[in-house]
């Protein structure tokens, strides 16, 4: 009852949503002066050439706005014996100008026919009139030619048949395999249409601002079911066993957002606090692993309704674990498509780190149906207004639905991970142009991710919690089902009242402290879009550099780079236009009060009310930006961190750590004096703090290692072993304790086993000896399996039984182990039979193959192995995967990114070359072979500090 009353305000809404909200906002600004038919008649030339040798009539890479879609009827029958599919659709569309062609998006479809209706035509039942259709695949469009010019403000209905093969990789409509438990192998068909690929299932208008209504059909056998985006309505069956499924009419979306598939699959259902039904589908021999992912899913759901004060529009959400997925996960409206890795949980071989992961996935994909569904950016260059607020939101659902998994404490490592790529030359803004297809897959990286999410963690801590939610519901609701940029976020969070909330100042004003310091900010001057704008319409993080003077604090800011120092030529000249303003914080020793000032100028003086001892900047590492100390700052700071850490915030510690690490990096400080600063970590009680200390011995041993400079290696290994032995000693190898607990197991043990620790590798063997005699059926601690199977692939024996093993599991996050493990050996021969199984994409699927790469090139004797099979496979790569989508950018970094010699960045100079040379170009190559010369500038200048230190300290 309480479902169908909300369907009834649902329908009632979106009838009053249409005709008050939708038909004001259809008038999309035209990219042009003159009509497109006026370019085409004043200078034909400048047009390319279609298939058939006619002129096509439009030459831009984004389509025109004279025409634009309401409303989509798609019929789709995919078989999966032949793997093809044929489909028919008719398109309403609305004519702004008047025009004589249609220019829409098509990528490897062959178009059978098309016509042409006009109202009065659809309104009298009169056949379409046949259009000539152009192509040009170069721009992935065709033409529709009509015989008689479109009148403007009319609406017309294209009906249009065409068919394709189902797609051999991710993308599009694309077919899927898996193995049951019999030994069968079974097909599916999916759709994965982010960010350019819906023109593979249908000829559309395939940008995110053309925003229309989908009403879908798909045709089946009945031993398949069908899932889209909304409930079946109705099933009718037809001629020859087939079935028809309707599905409900979407809401307005963009064409990314669209999904579908064919499959066989079973489902656990549950129902959120709205109403909304809740569905997780994975394949009929995997159905046990799905009861987590609807815990999570049901929880997160309403907590999302609840933030945002907005409910979830559709009757229904599922989420589905497909067999053969490229990313973690896509956030089809209606329909999620996971990875089975990023959904599926097994109570017997995934670990605590596995279950924060598919928590983290799921929260993020949920967040997306509010950011990037119900408002969607007005084209990919603010891709970040998605990803960045998805990424965000799991810190914040998180650290409410799920306290136990201390998410919190695993949020600073997602900035700190971009960081690393942000502080070089090569890095991009956040709101960046991109223009072709592959320029916008390269836009879904750490930058519009991550550096997007700590952006707004950071205005979230300037504004106030609840300043910050106030502005994004503002957003959100004045934004519902229409498309927004960069400058509507900034002016709801700066006027963030909703009707009858605010006063004449336009602020809203309310009881909280946090609210009317925010307002004293804003009326310093601090003008959020001007602000914002240094963050996100520029690249780079700063540096804010601190003096203590007696009572003041000199602050001058610069940009921070990587590989880069002060007294390099080029370091001047880098340096140029960069201003940024950054809400700084501030502890002292005199007070625990979090102080803040917004540094706007190159320098600036703050004063301080008392005498201090020191000073920590970036409090709890909320900001985005690296301190440096000058003066005796680090040397205050290693003292209090050695006489008592806990006057500290264990963030604070924790970021203290990571900024030593990467003023290193740019040759602000030393690598002794960042070694001094770890020496505490033998009292240190946080576990995050630890592993980041850890994190960058273990980062100095393995380079080392690679480069076989053998003395630091066996110093190295030594010093980490005695240095970290009581915590190594206390471990156990049970499943016990708190999340960072296990993870500091995890972490501890897989490092004193890959260290050739005789205490670790004596319990590791014997534990998969006990496996191996138990013929697989021994269920070994989760935390612990990954130690143990790398552990027991080193002999013949033990490799060959994980690999049968691997062939045998029902669950990915074993699979994923075994292959870790497998990866481990230090027999070339076998190194390369995986990459082999990897790329038949059989026994080893081949989506797998960029992380098999990866793991392979991380180990000191497949480094070379995997290298050179990149180079000499790379074109059968490309056929596998898309130029500039993920598991490719993966395959190069994960390959080259490690190197640290002259001879190694000249190779890969040569291959990137070569790619160019050959039309293959990736803004990654720049940030790889920065990369490369920012490793070997580091050997350079500390290898020596390195091996010093290591003489005094073991």
């Amino acid at each position: 009852m309480a479902n169908s009353r909300r369907k009834l305000i649902f329908n009632i809404y979106i009838v009053f949503y249409c005709s008050a909200v939708i038909m004001p906002q259809i008038c999309i600004c035209s990219q042009f002066t003159s009509s497109p038919i006026d370019q085409f008649n004043k200078d034909p030339k400048a047009f390319p050439v279609a298939t058939n040798g006619e002129i096509f009539p439009w030459h831009e890479l984004r389509l025109p706005t004279v025409v634009i879609p309401l409303h989509y009827d798609l019929l789709i029958h995919p078989n999966l014996t032949s793997l093809d599919f044929v489909a028919s659709e008719k398109i309403e569309v609305l004519v702004r100008d008047a025009t004589q062609f249609i220019i829409l998006h098509s990528k490897d479809l062959e178009i059978l026919n098309a016509s042409l209706q006009s109202e009065e035509d659809v309104r009298y039942k009169k056949p379409g009139e046949n259009l000539t259709v152009l192509s040009y695949p170069a721009h992935q469009q065709i033409a529709l030619l009509v015989p008689e010019k479109l009148r403007a403000h009319l609406r017309y209905s294209v009906a249009i048949d065409f068919q394709a093969k189902l797609a051999d990789g991710f993308e599009g409509f694309y077919k899927s395999t898996y193995r049951t438990l019999g030994g069968e192998t079974r097909t599916i068909a999916v759709t994965d249409f982010e960010p350019t690929e819906a023109r593979m299932a249908f000829p559309c208008f395939d940008e995110p601002l053309f925003k229309a209504n989908f009403s879908i059909k798909i045709r089946r056998e009945s031993r398949h079911i069908a899932l889209s985006n909304m409930p079946k309505v109705k099933t009718i069956e037809l001629e020859g066993g087939l079935l028809e499924d309707h599905f409900e009419t979407t809401v307005r979306m963009s064409t990314y957002l669209v999904a579908y598939i064919v499959c066989d699959f079973t489902s656990v259902s549950g129902t959120a606090s709205s109403g909304v039904k809740v569905s997780i589908y994975a394949s009929p021999d995997k159905w046990s692993q799905t009861h987590y992912a609807l815990e999570a899913s049901v929880k997160l759901l309403d907590f999302y309704e609840n933030y945002f004060d907005i409910h979830y529009p559709l009757p229904k959400l599922d989420l589905v674990a497909i067999p053969d997925f490229a990313s973690g996960a896509m956030e089809n409206w209606g329909l999620i498509t996971y990875r089975e890795t990023s959904l599926l949980f097994d109570p017997k071989t995934s670990s605590t780190s596995d279950k924060l992961w598919v928590t983290e996935v799921i929260a993020h994909e949920l967040a997306h149906q509010w950011f990037g569904n119900l408002v969607t950016m007005e084209w990919w260059n603010d891709i970040w207004l998605n990803e960045g607020f998805a990424t965000y939101m799991e810190l914040i659902s998180l650290n409410i639905t799920y306290p136990e998994l201390q998410f919190d404490d695993s949020f600073s490592n997602t900035c700190f991970e971009v960081i690393k790529r942000d502080s070089l030359n090569s890095s991009h803004p956040i709101s960046n142009e991109a223009k072709t297809a592959t320029q916008i897959k390269e836009m879904f990286d750490a930058v519009s991710y991550n550096k997007g999410a700590c952006i707004l963690n950071m205005l979230k801590d300037f504004l106030s919690e609840e300043t910050f939610r106030k502005g994004i519901i503002h957003y959100l609701k004045k934004f519902t089902y229409r498309n927004a940029k960069n400058d509507d976020l900034w002016h709801s969070l700066s006027n963030n009242c909703l009707e009858g909330d605010s006063t004449s100042g336009g602020f809203c004003y309310s009881d909280s402290k946090k609210t009317s310091n925010t307002l004293a900010f804003l009326r310093e001057n601090v003008e959020l879009k001007e602000m914002m704008a240094t963050w996100t319409l520029q690249k780079g993080i700063p540096l804010v550099v601190v003096k203590r003077e007696g009572r003041s604090l000199r602050l001058q800011q610069e940009r921070f780079l990587s590989g880069v120092f002060k007294e390099d030529p080029e370091w001047g000249t880098l340096q140029e236009r960069y201003l940024w303003h950054i809400p700084v914080t501030y502890s002292t020793s005199s007070s625990q009060a979090i102080h803040r000032h917004i540094l706007k100028l190159k320098t600036d003086t703050v004063d301080l009310s008392e005498k201090t001892n020191w000073v920590k900047f970036n409090v709890d590492s909320n900001g985005y930006y690296i301190v440096h100390y000058e003066g005796q700052g680090w040397d205050e700071l290693i003292t209090l961190l050695n006489q008592n850490h806990t006057l500290l915030r264990p963030k604070d510690r924790l970021g203290l750590i990571h900024d030593a690490f990467q003023l290193v990096s740019a040759g602000r400080l030393t690598l002794d004096k960042a070694l001094d600063l770890t020496r505490y970590l033998q009292h240190e009680t946080s576990i995050p703090a630890l592993l980041k200390g850890l994190e960058y011995l273990e980062l100095f041993y393995r380079m080392v290692e690679r480069r076989n400079i053998s003395d630091v290696t066996e110093n190295l290994k030594h010093y980490l072993l005695q240095y970290f032995k009581p915590v190594i000693d206390t471990q156990s190898w049970l499943d016990e304790g708190s999340v960072w607990d296990r993870m500091l197991r995890s972490t501890v043990l897989k490092l004193a086993c890959y260290l050739n620790h005789a205490p670790c590798i004596q319990k590791a063997t014997e534990l998969f000896s006990q496996w191996m005699e138990s013929s697989g059926k021994l269920n070994i601690p989760t935390d612990v399996l990954t130690i143990v199977y790398s552990v027991g692939a080193q002999t013949t024996a033990g490799w060959n039984y994980l690999l049968e093993q691997y062939e045998l599991s029902l669950s990915g996050a074993e699979k994923n182990k075994i292959l870790y493990a497998l990866s481990t050996s230090k027999h070339q021969e076998k190194l390369m039979k995986l990459i082999e199984l990897g790329m038949e994409g059989k026994v080893i699927k081949t989506q797998d193959l960029a992380t098999l790469l990866f793991t392979t090139a991380r180990n000191p004797k497949g480094q070379q192995l995997a290298w050179n099979f990149v180079k000499e496979n790379w074109t059968h790569l490309l056929k596998k995967f898309e130029l500039g989508s993920f598991p490719i950018r993966m395959i190069i970094s994960g390959t080259t990114s490690h190197f640290s010699s002259k001879d190694e960045l000249q190779e890969v100079e040569l291959f990137f070359e070569s790619l160019k040379a050959q039309g293959s170009h990736l803004d990654i190559f720049q940030i790889i072979l920065e990369t490369i010369s920012k490793n070997i500038k580091w050997l350079e200048k500390n290898l020596p500090t390195l091996r010093k230190w290591l003489l005094t300290s073991i």
